[in-house]
């Protein structure tokens, strides 16, 4: 007899053997399902029983990433559990926290400093008059996050690529995450940019007031005396203020193209896709249930604002988590059918 713990964090049991292969062929439960025999006194993964290790073979040779073709998971509806993709993320990343983190951190690491190096290289041969103007300071950010697409694109594939092989409990490796570069590497590309330009588009009416009003006030305050930066607070809260109902208007088309497109690059690594037809793909499934993939990007995103918070330690944790968590959700809405 065993007890297992629920995706509502609950226990359940006893229960049998048989009722477990049941709720396995169910997909009620899977290979990182917290179960307990009778007289253990810790939880285990349910993989890590033999007598139930078969149930979680590969029914195709490792190498494959494609469980089924794009016609029979389109055809199929879906149901996302948010708390359950919560679960079994902090689940997975417990099992496999060596490559999971090492991955996410370096991906943080690559995206969070390219940028701010390409701009400081480029900000050397480009006058600063011309860095002042508002409408260039909005075009060289836009035109920079379509440079940086050319490592960060490849990059998200590759890292989703990781935690995909790791979630199938198919071999990876650390260097897995810099596949993109060599396999789909143009449409990885391609798929980042397309999203990037357009999401940054819709950014432009913020990002330019944001540039005429804010940002020469804060060079400003670089070059004051400490004394004088006080005379400056109160002109850069009312820049910031006034600037709030433009930035909630610009992310409403942002958040709603993000979650429809959040899936993209996952879907090119993993079913060999072009980036037109991975978007689309992503669009249309993710349309099903548009809120509760919101949720989801949410709840994430939540976690990975939390733990850079603090003092960006947490991040160790809940960047990785919510990457899980995510893909998760994505092996739920594209995966292979539950039988």
């Amino acid at each position: 007899m065993f007890t297992i713990i629920g995706g509502d964090g609950k226990e359940y049991g006893p229960i049998s053997a048989e009722d477990l292969r049941q709720w396995i062929a169910e997909g009620r439960l899977n290979a990182h399902s917290q179960v307990k025999a009778e007289g253990d006194t810790e939880f285990r993964p349910l993989e890590k029983f033999p007598d139930f290790a078969d149930a979680f073979a590969p029914s195709e040779p490792a190498a494959s990433l494609r469980p089924e073709s794009a016609d029979d998971f389109n055809a199929r509806d879906y149901e996302l559990d948010l708390v359950g993709c919560l679960t079994q993320g902090w689940n997975l990343v417990k099992e496999h926290f060596g490559i999971l983190f090492v991955t996410f951190l370096v991906m943080m690491l690559i995206a969070g400093f390219l940028p701010g190096i390409l701009a400081a290289v480029l900000s050397v041969v480009i006058p600063k008059s011309l860095m002042a103007a508002a409408w260039f300071s909005t075009g060289f950010k836009i035109a920079l996050s379509a440079v940086t697409a050319v490592v960060l694109g490849p990059l998200a594939g590759g890292v989703n690529l990781v935690y995909l092989k790791t979630l199938r409990g198919q071999p990876a490796q650390v260097s897995d995450m810099f596949a993109g570069f060599q396999a789909s590497f143009s449409q990885l590309f391609l798929g980042n940019l397309v999203v990037t330009l357009v999401t940054g588009l819709c950014m432009v009416p913020y990002t330019y007031v944001n540039a005429k009003n804010l940002e020469p006030l804060l060079a400003q305050m670089q070059k004051v005396q400490p004394t004088e930066v006080q005379n400056l607070l109160p002109q850069i809260m009312n820049a910031l203020v006034s600037s709030l109902p433009l930035l909630f208007i610009c992310l409403i088309p942002v958040t709603y193209l993000t979650v429809n497109w959040v899936f993209t690059q996952a879907l090119i690594i993993d079913k060999e896709m072009d980036f037109g037809t991975a978007m689309r793909t992503s669009w249309n499934r993710v349309h099903k249930h548009w809120w509760q993939v919101f949720g989801l990007v949410v709840i994430t995103g939540l976690l990975i604002l939390v733990g850079g918070l603090a003092c960006c330690v947490g991040l160790v944790l809940t960047g990785p988590v919510s990457l899980a968590a995510l893909m998760i959700g994505y092996e739920t809405i594209f995966g292979p059918k539950k039988n």
